[in-house]
């Protein structure tokens, strides 16, 4: 069983909620999810109308709240505590994430509106350059804005886990300088393996180590190989087992970010042989594969990332 650190889902229950379906996640996701052994997921809020994403936003919490209210068959939860509690009662757990913090422009404040309805996880930024942050393939190498800073603050004082995976590595130094505390990397892979600037660099890794923080490896097969063919779940495991030897395994995880159920997206964009969540055992038999003992496979798929959420404020 899994915890997977990065989930799209949300915006799929959004655009099918707003269209007038009904228990989306129980009908059309838990089916697939229990299939690949996944026991909870950590829900991002990604505004898929970015030029309305104040109000597409409060369109996905109330989606949310919706979803929520018509199932018991998942439980929002906002602490590691919570979450073992869902577990025990075999209902999946649902964190949520804010992938990117565009809504708020340089109203830092409104980060307590997210922090309220249960967000446990922020990124200043996604793949864009805002009032906050540049992204990491925005093509804009300045750092933190002015509000990018008092975002951070803010972050750290409600007790959320500050996300770095989206972040330009301007960025993601000034956060971790600034943070002063443990920091996630959701869904990010190694560069060593795989050039791309979505992905981190050894000394990025380490220090996220050092940090105390945990870095989830991504599906995506472009961030797993430039060559077709080895987009794998087998060069996804030597990622994981990368980072184990820069970091130690007990800062990596699992934020796999499947998206062929968004209106964009393709099985293509996953792994040749990991095309969905309902497959994601065969990445950890590689892992065994590789040499991991039982107990480092548990903490790569849930124990790290439930020990970094053991901080969250309640």
């Amino acid at each position: 069983m899994f915890l997977d650190a990065h989930s799209d889902i949300w915006t799929d229950v959004t655009i099918r909620r707003m269209a007038g379906e009904r228990q989306v996640l129980e009908r059309r996701h838990l089916p697939r999810l229990r299939r690949g052994g996944c026991e909870g997921a950590v829900l991002a809020l990604w505004v898929d109308q970015p030029h309305r994403a104040a109000e597409r936003t409060e369109e996905m919490m109330a989606c949310l709240a919706a979803e929520a209210a018509e199932s018991r068959a998942f439980r929002l939860v906002r602490t590691a505590a919570e979450a073992r509690q869902a577990r025990a009662a075999g209902v999946f757990y649902a964190f949520l994430a804010a992938e990117g913090l565009a809504a708020i422009g340089e109203d830092v404040s409104r980060i307590d509106r997210y922090y309220d309805y249960g967000v446990r996880l922020a990124m200043l930024t996604w793949n864009e350059s805002n009032a906050l942050a540049a992204g990491a393939v925005s093509g804009k190498e300045r750092g933190l804005t002015a509000a990018g800073r008092r975002a951070v603050d803010r972050i750290r004082q409600l007790g959320m886990v500050m996300d770095v995976s989206h972040l330009n590595e301007a960025g993601f130094w000034e956060v971790l300088d600034r943070c002063g505390g443990p920091v996630a990397a959701s869904h990010s892979n190694c560069r060593a393996l795989c050039d791309v600037p979505r992905n981190l660099t050894d000394d990025q890794l380490r220090a996220i180590g050092e940090s105390g923080g945990v870095v989830g490896v991504n599906v995506f097969g472009r961030f797993v190989s430039p060559d077709r063919p080895r987009r794998t779940a087998e060069t996804l495991a030597l990622h994981a087992a990368h980072m184990a030897e820069v970091m130690g395994v007990e800062h990596v995880g699992c934020g796999f970010d499947f998206c062929e159920f968004l209106p964009n997206g393709s099985p293509a964009d996953n792994l040749l042989d990991l095309p969905d969540c309902g497959e994601a055992g065969r990445f950890f038999r590689c892992l065994e594969r590789l040499g991991m003992s039982r107990r480092e496979r548990e903490l790569i798929a849930r124990g790290n990332f439930l020990r970094l959420l053991e901080q969250v404020a309640g």
